[in-house]
């Protein structure tokens, strides 16, 4: 089985949706965002599934996506909480190259202007800081590639991604 595929993990306010669409393009792959499978699954938004019922269950769906999803010759965008599924990381990670964007907490402060009702897995009250320190940690025992990328407009992020997985 070929790893032929590119994953971005990585917090929302990345920029896994926006470069993921790029990266596909640029290497000829389809592209999917595993928050958008979700929602057509569950005919719900994220926010709706929160609300309705609970942060946890969100990741248990989130987990089964990814499990039944077939993750080849794809770009995939994961949800942000996709690294809490050991199960669903061990299989994206056996389809591909696994990218971290990293992006300083202040610059997603910056793009994220509707945390509270944007669908995002955490705790009810779980700040975005902590939310932010919890995650990063289990990005980077994901990522095989470590993209820093919080002052790097969409198109160099691309070019610094490619150029990552060339060395590789």
């Amino acid at each position: 089985m070929t790893r032929n595929s590119v994953i971005l993990i990585g917090m929302p306010g990345a920029g896994k949706s926006t470069l993921g669409i790029l990266l596909a393009k640029d290497l000829g792959l389809d592209f999917l965002d595993t928050d958008v499978a979700i929602q057509v699954k569950e005919e719900n938004t994220l926010q709706e599934i929160l609300e309705q019922r609970g942060y946890l269950a969100l990741r248990a769906v989130e987990e089964n996506v990814l499990l039944t999803t077939d993750c080849h010759g794809k770009v995939i965008a994961t949800g942000g909480s996709a690294v809490y599924s050991d199960k669903g990381m061990a299989y994206l990670k056996s389809c591909g190259t696994v990218i971290y964007l990293d992006v300083p907490l202040g610059e997603l402060r910056r793009r994220i202007h509707n945390y509270e009702t944007r669908g995002i897995a955490r705790r009810p009250d779980q700040s975005f800081a902590s939310l932010f320190e919890e995650r990063a940690v289990l990005y980077r025992k994901y990522a095989d590639i470590t993209a820093v990328c919080g002052d790097l407009e969409p198109g160099e992020m691309v070019v610094q991604v490619l150029e990552a997985l060339n060395k590789i």
